[in-house]
């Protein structure tokens, strides 16, 4: 071991450092300033309005929709669970990599069609397409409701890789009177504030100056960590050594693991694009080659991803040890880099919680407004309206989420996002064949549903709340599968039944 790893604390413990925090706060201060100022950037006639607000127009270019899908499907959570996930389990933790690679042909062959209906009609939610396609209020219903849900703990998730943050600088648990964890209230106050302000264009433009922070610091890091620790070869040695020690995990797949990750992966690539924060991006494109092209773009940052997953071996040859398996990215930057740079690390990362929150938070208004105050309490409402509506669910979706991470044990908002990838991957088929066939109808869809959804969330339950389900065969040991598609499965199966039988009517062409 190198004596940069020698010197590394028993069990790592957080210290305030005064440079760490100003540089932070620097960071904070100007996207802060670039949120605010983001409605006067390719400013609209009025933000009055759904489209301006809650979708930039639906006017955003390449590279601008590169930063902003990369932004919100590459989240602050991501930058802190994936090298945690590495560091407690070892090359498991890489399922994240073949789903990013396995999303993006996917993305190159469906959502240009879907961009397309969500344009002609004038569609803002995955539930108003599929209302438009189906006709049928319960379909659209069950689709919105689902990608609300899915939504909320996905936003909390950011918090709490913001608080990772706040802890790694000596700032966690500060109260200032009945404000309890001052630092991290504050942040998402200002998210609140300047997302009202100014829609989807303030995380776009915010998203520029996140995306390239967080390529700095992980160039950064790959280069120099393994320096500070011997190279690469150490690197590996130290946690192949510390997963025998520990008599789990490992560099390489256990033979029961295969099935496990293979089904773990494209599970997640079907449920990506599924969520609301991700299908804000899509219909923010203006045009169907601005999404093509970032299908073939977008795979960058995969290659960041593994470079990022790569943190949690180098947490090990640190000589690392950790309360928290998630506290392996701050502690690294916390210990091996001077507080300037530690600092700039955490603004990156913190930063990252705030783009896909607001973007989470927009897309979860935008059903709210569109697929349940229009569709049940105010049909005639007016543009400016519907604008009006979704900027107050905004902020209420915000602060339903910080008094989550604030009052709820950080474990429920885990258990809640992993049943939401089960749950958001049901809204696949009514979401997506209706594009390709008008064979299916809304009987059929509404079934299959809520076959996937109640047998998805009752199998992950049985297991505790877990992703994967051991299935009796495949071997001595039986084969683990990801739950989701296992209920996709069962969903495709009861929409195909039930469809077969139901009389059929005629078609919706929208």
């Amino acid at each position: 071991m190198t004596p940069d790893a020698a010197a590394a604390p028993a069990v790592w413990a957080p210290q305030i450092d005064y440079s760490a925090i100003a540089v932070c706060v620097f960071f904070f201060g100007l996207v802060t300033v670039m949120g605010f100022i983001a409605a006067r950037w390719r400013k609209p006639e009025t933000l009055a309005h759904i489209d301006e607000w809650g979708l930039g127009g639906r006017n955003f270019g390449t590279w601008i929709t590169w930063f902003l899908v990369g932004g919100d499907f590459y989240t602050a959570y991501t930058v802190i669970a994936v090298p945690a996930l590495v560091y407690a389990v070892g090359a498991y933790g890489f399922f994240a990599l073949p789903y990013t690679i396995i999303v993006y042909p996917f993305v190159f062959l469906v959502m240009p069609k879907l961009w397309q209906r969500a344009k002609d009609m004038g569609y803002v939610t995955a539930a108003d397409v599929v209302h438009g396609k189906y006709d049928s209020r319960a379909l659209e219903l069950v689709v919105a409701i689902t990608g609300v849900v899915a939504t909320m703990p996905y936003i909390a998730l950011q918090l709490i890789g913001m608080e990772a943050v706040i802890k790694a600088l000596g700032l966690s648990g500060m109260s200032v009177g009945p404000i309890h964890n001052f630092p991290l209230t504050i942040a998402f106050l200002i998210l609140a504030l300047y997302t009202y302000s100014s829609g989807l264009r303030a995380p776009a433009l915010i998203a520029f100056v996140k995306d390239i922070m967080i390529y700095i610091v992980v160039i950064v890091a790959v280069i120099i960590v393994p320096m500070k620790l011997g190279g690469y070869g150490a690197v590996f040695g130290a946690a192949q050594n510390d997963f025998a020690a520990a008599g789990k995990g490992g560099l390489t797949l256990g033979g029961n693991q295969v099935v496990a990750y293979a089904t773990l992966a494209l599970g997640s690539a079907l449920a990506a694009f599924m969520y609301p924060h991700t299908l804000t991006g899509i219909f923010a494109a203006n045009s169907g080659d601005t999404i093509r092209k970032n299908a073939v773009l977008l795979p960058a940052y995969t290659l960041l991803l593994g470079l990022i997953a790569m943190l949690g071996y180098m947490g090990h040859a640190a000589g690392l040890k950790l309360a928290n398996n998630n506290d392996v990215v701050p502690a690294l930057f916390s210990t091996l880099f001077p507080g300037w740079f530690a600092g700039f690390a955490f603004a990156a990362i913190g930063i990252g919680a705030l783009v896909p929150a607001a973007v989470m938070s927009i897309g979860a208004a935008n059903l709210f407004t569109r697929n349940f105050w229009k569709a049940y309490v105010n049909p005639s409402v007016t543009p400016a309206g519907e604008a009006s509506v979704a900027k107050i669910t905004s902020l209420v979706v915000k602060v339903g989420a910080l008094l989550v991470i604030l009052y709820m044990p950080t474990q429920f908002a885990l258990d809640l996002q992993l049943l939401g990838g089960i749950w958001i991957l049901q809204t696949l088929p009514a979401l997506v064949f209706g594009l390709y066939t008008n064979w299916f109808r809304a009987p059929g869809l509404l079934a299959g549903w809520l076959v996937g959804f109640i047998g998805g969330t009752w199998m992950s339950w049985a297991n505790g709340l877990k992703p994967l389900q051991a299935l009796p065969f495949g071997g001595p040991t039986g084969t683990t599968v990801y739950i989701g598609l296992i209920a996709l499965a069962l969903n495709i199966v009861v929409a195909l039944l039930v469809n077969a039988v139901t009389p059929k009517r005629a078609a919706v062409s929208a």
